[in-house]
């Protein structure tokens, strides 16, 4: 089991930006594809970014150039950082982990509990 605990949501003007954190405990040795979903009111959650244990990285289009995903390993912990914020960003963003490297729902295991990002216009 691996357990993930997210911060650094919180509210930003538009422009703005935040830096979300991710720390994994537990059986996080076999822990490959670690990524970070998003939840807005009324859709689906969706991928908007994931890391493997190498470093390759994959972005959804509408954030590409804004966010980056970085991730230490030594300390089993991943990033988001989100600059240029929108309000269509606003959602709750969720930490994954998962034992092979994926972009889709199905590819992750194990899911944090949420936080909270709003960017007011």
């Amino acid at each position: 089991q691996v357990q993930l605990v997210e911060s650094g949501g919180g509210l930003v003007q538009a422009g703005g930006s935040l830096r979300l954190s991710c720390v994994a405990s537990g059986d996080t040795s076999r822990v490959d594809a670690m990524g970070w979903f998003r939840q807005a009111p009324g859709k689906e959650r969706e991928l908007v970014a994931s890391i493997g244990t190498d470093g390759y990285t994959f972005y959804v289009h509408p954030v590409k150039g804004r966010f980056t995903i970085s991730r230490d390993n030594a300390k089993n912990t991943v990033y988001l950082q989100m600059n240029s914020l929108k309000p269509e960003d606003t959602a709750v963003y969720y930490c994954a982990a998962g034992y092979l490297w994926g972009t889709s729902r199905e590819a992750f295991d194990y899911w944090g509990q949420g936080t909270q990002v709003t960017v007011s216009s």
